[in-house]
This record gives C-alpha cells, structure tokens and sequence, in this order.
C-alpha cells in the first residue's frame, strides 16, 4: 500500500521538474536566441517479489516471468534543444548579428572577463573603448585581429575585437601614381589655337595626403593631328605655383622635352596689313611700318620714328604675353621674321611633348614619341630640385584614351587622377571613419570619408561536436562541459561549411508555444493523476484502519 504513495510521490515531484521547464521556455519566448528545453522521465528501481522460472520438461510445465513492482519514476534527462536556430527578427541595427548554420551549430565566443563564454545571442554595440561587446552583459566579443604585415586577417588565439581603437579611426594616405587623359580635342576650338592653349587640370595626392593641381597646356602645331603637350604650373593648396622659380630645363626633368631653340609658332599679317618685301616695310591704315632696330616689337612709321605699334598689331596671333617675352633681355624668346613673306617666326626655349593622332581614324597615336603613356616625374621636386621631404611620387599619365574629332569646335578633353578603370593608383587624402559594416563571413571593415575601405578584424565562431552538452551560465552564455567537446581558443570561420551572418537581424527564441501549452496540459494531467493515486491509497488505509472499530 504504500509502495503506490512514493510512487506517486515520485511522479509529483518529476511531473513538478517538467513544469518547471516548461515556466522557464515560457518565460524565456522572447528572449534574444533561448534555446528551449525538454524533460525525459525514466522509471527506477523495481521490487523483485518471485524471480522468472524456465519451462519443465520433465513436469510439461512451462516458465513463469518475474514478479516485479515498480517503485516510481524519476527525471531522467533535461535536454536543450540548442541545434533548432529561432525565427529571425529584423532589428537594422548593423552590430545585431544572426548566425546561419549550415552543417554545424556556431556560436560567438565572448569573454566576461576571466573566461571565454559562448553564445548565439548577437546583440552587440560598440563601448566607449571601442570595443565589440555584448549590448546586455558588456563581455567583450572575440575574434582574430589584422597582421599590420600583410593587411590580412592572423588566425590566431582569439582577443579582444577593439574595432575603434585609435589607428583605426584615420586611414593613411596615398600618394596618386597614375592618371588618365580622356576625350575629343577639336582642332577648332579657340582655345587650342590661342597663347595659353587648351588647359588641363591634374588634382593629385603626395604621401602625406596634400593635394596639388598640376596644369598642362595643350597647344596646337598647325599639322593635322599633332599637338603639344606641356605643363605649366603645379599649385599646392594655397593656389601657390610651386615650381614657377624653375628654368624650362628643369621642368622638362618633370614633363616634357627640353628644346632650347624650338619654333614656338609662325604668324601671318595681322587683317588690314600688307607687306612690301622690296622694301622690309609694312602698311597699316595706309601708313608704312619698320622694324626697330632696337626692340623687335616695336613698329616705328617710316619718316616719323615717334609714332610706333606693336608687334601684335602687326601679326595675327602675336599675344602681349609673347611680345613681353620676346623684349625682356633675360628670356630666350625671340622673332625672326620672313624677307619675303614678312612673317613672323617666334622661337625659343620649350618643354613639351608632341600629341599625335592618327588622321584617318582620329585615335591617339602617340605622345612623345611613346605609346600609351608618359611619366610626371614629380618625386624630382623632393629629390633635390624643389626639397628633400620625398612626398612625391611619379605619375604615369595614360593619354590612350584621347580622340582628335570634330565636336562644334568644343573640346571635352580633360585629365582625371586614377587608371582608366578609375579607381587604381588615384590617390587619397588622409580619411576619417565614416562607418563600420560587417560582411557574411564576419569580416569588418572600415569605411573612410576619403574612398578607403579597411579591414579591421574578423568576428571568430566556435564549433562543438556535441553542442547539446554545453551548460548554461545563465546571461544567454553557454560554458563547455566534458560531454560538449573543449575549445580551442583559436575558433573557426563561420562561412568555412558555408554558414554565414547576418547584419541588421537577431535570432528569436525557439520556444514554441503551441508544444509548450500542450505539454502543459499533459503535465497537468500526469500531476493530477498522481495526486490521485496518493488520496486513493489514503482512503484506501482508512479503510484497513476502520477494519477494527
């Protein structure tokens, strides 16, 4: 009789254990990635009261099995259901990271500062030492970190993810190493044609990140399809030409080919102007003309040497920045001029390369006798020509990409910093961090306001052969056990078996409610049916009891 009593005993307080997991998924339906677990009951020690008897040939009788009484049931497990992955819940928050397994149940590893835990919770945010940490427990997430050697992630013991630490807040310049020269020049735009030619805008970078602007001239030859290419000026950021104190020699060790006596243009008489080579004497609004004999560029009226012109009176094309160069003593410009045509030749010092353009298709053919590209030897400036800091680097500038058409006589042509791909070689001023993302593999990487993109550590995973057999710590961690399989302190990649994360997301509870409530109702009854079997067996006594009135 009261064998049935602690039976029922037995079964009230296992039926007991089973709510109370029950209350605990419940409680925990909506918390970030609880994993729910379950209650296995087994029975317990039997009560042997006649051992099992083989069959009696001699008597013809057969076995008989054993008596036995059980004495209850216990709890014989509980079991998390740690490999079924929650529901995902949108957050668009990018340190909310959702782990998706492929073959095997991956958790973060986090440190609480004694112990590396783990969790499936991937609520993070950045704290003010900049490091990724757990948004509700501040134990700090664990990863590999960025050999400053080879700019790739080490695979090593896991540390600290310190993501904005203080080198990573800035991305280091870069000096600009290639440059593109694109579009139509139009042998009929004025620009071309005039003293100061076509000109081009160059904005690169040193080592350090200062900008310059480098300009270059294109100027017309008067062949079809050849042109000169020369450069001008290099301003720094204070609009400061900072190569303006050198000779044209000098600068042809920069760019372009050092001509000492070279043909820098021939002109024709000015309109209204005629020439009379009998005489070496020009007319002008039906007054006659020679040449000083003291300045070229100066025109005196024969018979009345006080009344003059100017030499760009006289020529068509002659700018005042020529004449001021032809008269000052110090410059090695000078002007022939022509006994039978009466035109003018000007020569002296130039530094530039020719353009040449295939005339049958209007391609580039060549610059400076090269192909496709020539060098802006700008590391000569910090090579003792200009300074000795050694913040320049050489540019090679890709003229490939230019056209010698007719466009209305408007050119398009102009000069871009980077490859023709428009990205290599172009250059970077120092970059502050503008934001921070994390890609599937959990690699993240720093986005700078001057167009860099820095990798800057890698979240690791740890992997478990029987995940089931961690133990939880409570705060949604986990600790290994020696059923679970121990970590190896370095941890794997998560998309090594093709899982993957996933920002802006977090993983939801995996309670079900409709199991939980059923097994409520279940739990219910088994309760209610063991309380029973006590009363029973109770009145069952009294009765024995009562026997003896």
């Amino acid at each position: 009789m009261m064998r049935s009593m602690y039976s029922a005993v037995s079964g009230l307080k296992t039926h007991q254990t089973r709510m109370d997991v029950i209350g605990n998924n419940i409680a925990n339906v909506n918390t970030v990635a609880f994993k729910s677990s379950s209650v296995t009951f087994s029975d317990i020690l039997y009560q042997t009261t006649s051992n099992a008897s083989g069959a009696n040939a001699t008597t013809g009788t057969g076995g008989v099995n054993a008596k036995q009484i059980g004495l209850g049931t216990t709890a014989a497990a509980t079991k998390v259901s740690i490999t079924s992955a929650g529901a995902s819940e949108t957050t668009g928050n990018p340190f909310d990271i959702r782990l998706t397994d492929k073959n095997s149940t991956n958790f973060f590893i986090v440190n609480n500062g004694s112990e590396n835990v783990f969790t499936r919770s991937g609520s993070f945010y950045v704290d003010g030492s900049g490091n990724l940490c757990m948004s509700s427990t501040g134990y700090t997430v664990m990863g590999w970190q960025v050999d400053e050697t080879t700019g790739e992630i080490r695979k090593d013991t896991v540390s600290a993810l310190r993501i904005m630490q203080e080198k990573n807040l800035t991305s280091a310049p870069e000096a600009t190493t290639q440059a593109t020269i694109a579009g139509v020049l139009d042998e009929n735009d004025t620009d071309v044609k005039n003293d100061a030619g076509r000109v081009m805008n160059l904005n690169f970078y040193d080592n350090l990140g200062y900008q310059y602007t480098a300009k270059f001239a294109i100027k017309s030859t008067g062949t079809d399809g050849k042109y000169t290419v020369e450069l001008t000026s290099v301003l720094d950021s204070n609009n400061q030409n900072i190569i303006k104190n050198l000779t044209k020699q000098e600068i042809s060790q920069i760019f372009g080919d050092y001509q000492a006596d070279a043909t820098l243009g021939q002109y024709g008489l000015a309109k209204g102007c005629t020439y009379d080579a009998a005489t070496n004497q020009y007319e002008k609004d039906g007054k006659k003309y020679q040449k000083s004999a003291t300045d070229p560029t100066v025109f005196q009226e024969v018979g009345n040497n006080a009344n003059t012109v100017s030499i760009t009176e006289i020529f068509s094309g002659i700018t005042t920045t020529m004449a001021n160069d032809i008269k000052d003593p110090a410059s090695k410009t000078k002007v022939e001029f022509d006994t039978k045509t009466g035109h003018a030749t000007v020569k002296g010092e130039k530094t530039s390369y020719d353009l040449v353009f295939d005339t049958s298709t209007g391609k580039f053919a060549s610059i400076g006798g090269d192909t496709p590209s020539k060098m802006l030897n700008m590391s000569v400036l910090s090579s003792g020509l200009l300074n000795n800091n050694g913040n320049f680097q050489n540019i090679t500038v890709d003229f490939s990409q230019c056209l010698n058409y007719e466009n209305g006589g408007k050119s398009t042509i102009g000069a871009d910093a980077g490859a023709v791909d428009g990205t290599t070689g172009k250059g970077r001023k120092l970059g502050a961090m503008t934001g921070i993302f994390i890609d599937t593999s959990g690699r993240i990487y720093g986005t700078y306001d001057n167009g860099n993109t820095e990798l800057l550590g890698q979240i690791a995973v740890a992997q478990f052969s029987n995940a089931s057999g961690l133990e939880k710590v409570g705060e949604s961690c986990y600790r290994t056990t020696l059923n679970s399989g121990e970590f190896d302190g370095i941890g794997v990649e998560i998309s090594a078996d093709g899982s993957s994360m996933t920002t802006g997301e977090l993983e939801m509870s995996n309670v079900d409610l409709s199991s939980e409530f059923t097994s409520m109702i279940t739990t219910q009854r088994g309760f209610q049916a063991n309380s029973r079997v006590i009363t029973t067996s109770d009145t069952l006594l009294e009765e024995l009891v009562n026997l003896k009135r």
